[in-house]
């Protein structure tokens, strides 16, 4: 890719960035007829910016269209010092050129932002081509990728990453195994992001058997959360995916997890799956002894029951049993675990009603032959049949 942005290793240039960042802001907050004088902090600092900055942009290409707007700010506040007086004709000259600048002020404000993103970005291309060079870097230089593009969607910054090819690079190293969890977890972390950030665009772009196969070889709780945020993201066919890569008997196995957090998020893997899956991958899970590992949950200190706190409450206010619920599941996860995944089958988009009909009759049976006595059957029989009711 053709460079084109400022050297991100050039502190000159950064610092000079982040300053112009801060006092254009200031300025687009503060948009009155004070704020805008040439005396006023925000102006005064940009002014003083733009004669400091002049030998810097002049020596680079890269920063002429960022010169072009402090060239017309400095007119800008020149033509608002020689409308002064108290005339209508002063009065409106003063309105126009007060907009004209907060519009300016915007426009330096994002042209820098676009000049930052294309230097961290390409920072960060060329610090994944060489992994092993420097891990802490790259570690740091993924994180701040993963901050910025969690931010929210910005046009010029999706260019730049188009443009960069950073969604392929990312997942090349998300899915080498010589590379060191760390990296392949943030480099996880990052496609993720960057799928939040437009899932139109970069859903497509998902190398789904290779992203699947890298997540759980990595077996860590940070992979898994990964996993669960691609089934939200794509649905029915990353469940489809999961299964055809024989996926599921992995994340059944990571429920037995000593760790709890990691058991806590493979829970949460499993109720994404339950709620997109199609009659095979349910299947499979049942087949899977899932609900025998729920009771076994269910039963354990991290367990419990929900019944009594109360499920439905006034439509815009919390109940005092949701409430009381919400709090017991802080400190037990798998409380009420297993009518939670069949609520999940109840109200999901991925199977028919006869199969939702059938699959909930099957549940109650493998509740019955796991369970240790009467008494824990009947009550997490009685959770399945309350909680799955539409």
């Amino acid at each position: 890719m053709e460079d084109s942005s400022p050297k991100e290793d050039d502190p000159g240039v950064l610092k000079l960035l982040e300053a112009l960042k801060q006092a254009s802001h200031e300025l687009q907050a503060h948009p009155t007829y004070k704020s805008v004088q040439s005396n006023s902090s925000p102006i005064k600092a940009l002014l003083e910016l733009e004669t400091e900055s002049d030998s810097i942009i002049s020596k680079d290409p890269h920063l002429s269209t960022l010169s072009r707007h402090l060239a017309e700010l400095k007119i800008l506040v020149e033509t608002l010092e020689r409308n002064r007086g108290y005339g209508l004709r002063s009065f409106l000259t003063r309105r126009v050129s007060t907009h004209s600048i907060s519009r300016v002020a915007g426009s330096i404000e994002s042209e820098v932002q676009a000049l930052m993103d294309r230097g961290s970005i390409d920072s960060l291309i060329n610090a994944l081509k060489d992994p092993w060079k420097d891990e802490d870097e790259l570690a740091r230089l993924l994180s701040q990728f993963e901050v910025r593009v969690s931010q929210g969607f910005n046009p010029e910054l999706q260019d730049s990453v188009l443009k960069s090819k950073a969604f392929s690079v990312l997942q090349t190293v998300l899915c080498d195994p010589n590379c060191s969890k760390q990296i392949r977890e943030k480099a996880a972390f990052c496609v993720a992001a960057l799928i939040r950030f437009n899932k139109d665009v970069f859903v497509g772009q998902v190398n789904m058997g290779d992203t699947i196969q890298a997540l759980l070889e990595m077996k860590s709780a940070h992979s898994v959360k990964v996993l669960c945020e691609l089934i939200k993201f794509i649905k029915s066919p990353f469940v489809d995916e999961i299964l055809c890569n024989g996926g599921l008997p992995k994340i059944l196995t990571l429920l037995e997890s000593k760790d709890l957090s990691m058991k806590v998020v493979v829970f949460d893997c499993i109720l994404e799956i339950g709620y997109f899956g199609r009659k095979e991958a349910v299947e499979a899970m049942l087949n899977g002894e899932l609900i025998e590992k729920l009771v076994e949950l269910q039963r354990s200190e991290f367990g419990g029951d929900l019944i009594g706190m109360g499920k439905y409450g006034n439509e815009n206010e919390e109940s005092e049993g949701q409430k009381r619920g919400k709090k017991f599941l802080e400190n037990h996860p798998f409380a009420s675990c297993v009518a939670r995944f069949a609520v999940q089958l109840e109200v999901g988009e991925g199977l028919r009603k006869r199969e939702k009909r059938a699959f909930k009759a099957e549940i109650l049976e493998k509740v019955r032959e796991a369970s240790v006595n009467d008494a824990e059957a009947a009550t997490i029989i009685a959770e399945v049949l309350w909680g799955s009711s539409p």
